[in-house]
């Protein structure tokens, strides 16, 4: 299906975040979700925390639902903001940074990528460098 996430794509989008994530020497959860928001391919980096593996789905579900990073979620989700309560939705939604939409070539959101394990900051370091490597 052309507008939907190969496995070859995914593992390709896990390989690159992995590697970002020893870059900057940090253990990642690593999830990747296919365009219906379905868990397309996962790796937790071996000591990387049990608590971040339902994060890092979460991050990526999230993504993919809303077409927008889970940042961005966040902003709007804040006291007195359209999104406010959003969290809520949806057995629990992940609105801080981390969480990105994968788009194809023609611009359309073919999945998400959620990663979690660290600060917000370098886990979204680490899921736009998975995110670039869809091409």
């Amino acid at each position: 299906m052309a507008n939907d996430l190969t496995l070859e794509a995914a593992e390709r989008i896990v390989a690159a975040a992995k590697k970002k994530a020893a870059e900057i020497k940090t253990l990642m959860d690593i999830a990747v979700v296919d365009v219906g928001g379905n868990l397309k391919a996962f790796a937790r980096m071996d000591g990387a925390w049990l608590g971040s593996v339902d994060i890092a789905q979460r991050k990526a579900r999230t993504a993919r639902w809303f077409d927008m990073n889970t940042g961005e979620i966040g902003k709007l989700s804040q006291p007195g903001g359209p999104l406010y309560g959003i969290e809520h939705s949806n057995s629990g939604l992940i609105t801080f940074p981390g969480g990105i939409p994968l788009k194809n070539k023609q611009g359309e959101v073919v999945g998400a990528i959620g990663v979690s394990g660290s600060t917000v900051e370098n886990d979204h370091t680490v899921a736009a460098a998975g995110a670039a490597a869809l091409g």
